[in-house]
């Protein structure tokens, strides 16, 4: 596979002796040493390679000696071994992302394979071995990872308790008046059986299976019996000039009820581009219906890789996390069907649009608007493509939308902390909905208790929701040094009345961080000056902002100047609604509520619909 370089001395003794050795660490860690099937797996793959009996290594053989099935074991009815070997995976990057971070071997069990590699770092006599890329970038790319397993283990603590839900397809029906047209149904059943297969919390009947049951009497109880399953999908095809319609229904064999049928009326154009919309068409209503079916991307290893090196960029909340655009659209060239990428792709471009709006490029709307949609195509139940299509309403002004794609990523994945602030931060704080706000940035806070970017949003929204002793807990929770920490607890010592002490704040800080200050920044620093009456300091600060609309808004109104203040509200226009509904729940700006034109200026720029 592309992307390996094979190892040169894997079967010698001095490397017998390294893989032993290893697997030794592997088993005795916390990652394995509580589950005895991972460790059995594992060990009996290391020791069949390490023997040369590299032809034991299947699914047939694997399910008998590691999993107690029965001999003449049928993997294609039972995913046993695929299902534990996605497990041992996923606990294999968990181990190398902790315990065995240092280890200068290291153990892989490849996708689509079962007879392991070996890679060696640092042995003398050994040549320098890596997996794709250099041990510097590996260690790089673990280090998301990790973040990934986390969320990836306490997810499939839920997925593996209960167990799998047991399905077969049978045979579409070809009702087509040319008989020739038997390769389409056939064809069809096989997409929509390969894409339920990828689907974790299904076990799917495979193609030998059901088609067994190919042009016999359909007898729904009678074949889930012999199938040992819970549900059949059935169907019909009809292809008429120029035109393909499918019919489909899901049956529930214990009550013999249907729990989902559809329909599909296609123009017929591309033959397999129709076969596959119309399955995973089918496969996502399932997904819906069934609930906890959470896809498996089999992307490439060049692909993943990509992806994996964007989302390590994207976690820099400055201008180095945009970089991580270009990996995202080399990822979804390299595989267009992987969703997260399109997802991350729209989710960083959104975030670019609204912060930087000078600094991308005038097709972005267009380009993210794409990339979102293409997101929720491929896979309905990724809270990713949700919260990146809730950022792409939100910066056009669709508040509803947003808002109910926002609700929509946080009932499918209610750990994910970003969704909680994107919703929070870009929809419920620039509409006013201050308490509302801090709601989900609480939640945020629950999931990612060591944010620094929650704990700022939190901060600035609790003290636009005039509260102020809360929000210097929460600004002492970003690190020591920072100057948005510093400014954030001058504001809530501002509110709080300690306009002394909010001063000295903002005058260490200013001092200390000079020209590396942001232009909102400036406009802060700007504002305590002109309420502690430091008129002079408040006109330099002014000055230094003269080409920032949204600093200056802030010490005008430190100044007591409503005119000017709305003159710079008005030239902060470019920036788009969510900055200048920031703005305006700012308790700074607070002196502007009731006059009309501050109404006049919501309605403008699209914050009331």
């Amino acid at each position: 596979m592309q992307g390996y370089l094979q190892p040169t001395m894997t079967t010698d003794q001095g490397n017998h002796r390294l893989i032993r050795e290893e697997l030794a660490r592997v088993l005795s860690s916390a990652a394995f040493q509580r589950n005895d099937r991972l460790c059995r797996f594992l060990r009996f793959l290391v020791e069949r390679h390490l023997d040369g009996r590299d032809e034991e290594i299947k699914e047939s053989l694997i399910g008998v000696e590691v999993f107690g099935r029965r001999p003449g074991y049928d993997p294609k009815v039972d995913s046993i071994v695929r299902t534990e070997a996605g497990r041992l995976r996923a606990r294999l990057i968990e181990y190398y992302a902790h315990d065995g971070g240092n280890d200068a071997t290291v153990i892989e069990v490849p996708k689509g394979h079962y007879v392991p590699r070996f890679h060696f770092h640092n042995h003398p006599g050994v040549s320098e071995q890596t997996i794709g890329v250099g041990r510097p970038r590996l260690i790089a790319a673990f280090a998301f990872v990790i973040l990934v397993a986390m969320a990836a283990v306490s997810w499939m603590r839920g997925q593996f308790v209960a167990a799998p839900i047991r399905i077969a397809v049978l045979p579409l029906e070809n009702l087509s008046p040319q008989k020739g047209d038997e390769y389409f149904a056939d064809g069809l059943t096989d997409e929509i059986i390969g894409n339920l297969s990828i689907l974790e919390g299904l076990a799917v009947r495979s193609r030998t299976s059901s088609f067994a049951f190919k042009g016999l009497p359909r007898d729904i109880r009678k074949a889930a019996k012999q199938l040992d399953v819970d549900y059949i999908l059935e169907g019909s095809v009809e292809r008429v000039p120029d035109r393909v319609r499918v019919q489909a229904q899901l049956v529930r064999v214990r009550d013999d009820s249907s729990v989902w049928s559809g329909g599909f009326d296609r123009a017929l154009t591309d033959v397999l581009a129709i076969q596959d919309e119309i399955s995973r068409g089918i496969v996502n209503s399932l997904r819906l219906q069934l609930g906890h079916t959470r896809r498996r991307y089999e992307t490439s290893v060049d692909a993943y890789d990509l992806y994996l090196r964007g989302r390590a960029l994207s976690l820099d909340n400055g201008p180095q996390g945009f970089q991580s655009l270009g990996y995202f659209e080399q990822a979804t060239a390299k595989d267009p069907s992987f969703a997260p990428a399109y997802a991350a792709l729209a989710s960083v471009s959104a975030h670019r649009s609204i912060q930087f709006v000078l600094d991308h490029p005038a097709d972005e709307l267009s380009k993210m608007r794409n990339a979102a949609e293409k997101a929720i195509q491929l896979d309905p139940l990724l809270a990713e493509a949700h919260d990146a299509l809730g950022m792409m309403y939100a910066r056009e002004g669709q508040w509803q939308q947003a808002e109910k794609c926002f609700r929509d990523a946080i009932a499918l994945d209610p750990n994910r902390s970003i969704t909680y602030d994107d919703f929070g931060v870009w929809l419920l704080y620039v509409l006013g909905r201050n308490d509302e706000a801090v709601q989900q940035l609480r939640r945020a806070e629950k999931a990612d208790p060591l944010s620094p970017a929650i704990h700022a949003h939190l901060g600035s929204m609790l003290i636009s929701a005039k509260r102020y002793d809360e929000a210097e807990l929460s600004c002492l929770k970003l690190p020591i040094g920072n100057f948005e920490r510093d400014t954030c607890l001058a504001r809530a010592k501002l509110g709080q009345g300690h306009i002394d002490e909010a001063l000295q704040l903002i005058t260490s800080a200013a001092d200390a961080h000079r020209g590396s200050r942001g232009p909102e920044a400036n406009g802060f620093v700007g504002y305590i000056y002109a309420k502690a009456g430091r008129r002079e300091e408040a006109e330099t600060e002014l000055a230094a902002a003269s080409q920032y609309p949204n600093a200056q808004a802030l010490i005008f109104a430190g100044l007591g100047d409503k005119d000017r203040t709305f003159e710079a509200l008005e030239r902060m226009n470019f920036l788009g609604p969510q900055r200048i509904g920031i703005h305006l729940t700012y308790p700074e700006l607070a002196f502007l509520h009731g006059d009309p034109r501050e109404q006049l200026l919501r309605q403008r720029v699209g914050l009331l619909r």
